[in-house]
């Protein structure tokens, strides 16, 4: 599933299993205001999620600069939306992209508006109380805890 979230400094887009979907809207429950505490807060529940993240954009800043977004614009045009890399959206090509479905949908996060738009989502119901399972590293339950979206979130279909 495409994941792309929205903060005041840009936003960036990452394709992740279906199964974070629940960490990433857990996260929301804390009000995170930047990708950093949305990534550090998702990532006590799906530790896998903030690495890859944050190792994607890494090679994304690296390989891309300002002005010169080839390198980012070929990855995208050479693979399958659910093959694509980490990326930042930093012009029209990256932001379709950022919009386009990879297996189950895509869902944006926009921490600055606090509201999670399900543009297309066939994996699970986001609903404003739920369970998230807690993983550990290797990726098994370590348990499972309740969260509920503050009152200030909106969830749009």
């Amino acid at each position: 599933m495409r994941f792309t979230v929205i903060d005041s400094s840009g936003a960036v887009s990452f394709v992740a299993p279906c199964e974070a979907l629940p960490a990433l809207v857990a996260a929301c429950s804390r009000n995170p205001r930047t990708l950093d505490q949305f990534l550090a807060f998702a990532g006590e529940y799906y530790p896998w999620v903030r690495e890859y993240v944050e190792a994607g954009l890494a090679v994304f800043d690296e390989h891309n600069t300002f002005g010169n977004y080839r390198h980012i614009h070929a990855a995208l045009a050479r693979s399958s939306p659910r093959e694509q890399p980490v990326f930042r959206v930093v012009d029209d090509v990256t932001r379709e992209a950022s919009l386009r479905p990879a297996r189950a949908g895509v869902v944006l996060f926009n921490l600055n508006a606090r509201r999670i738009v399900q543009i297309q989502n066939t994996y699970a119901e986001i609903r404003r109380v739920g369970r998230v399972r807690v993983r550990a590293e290797d990726g098994s339950v370590r348990r499972v805890l309740r969260y509920q979206l503050p009152v200030e979130w909106t969830l749009v279909p």
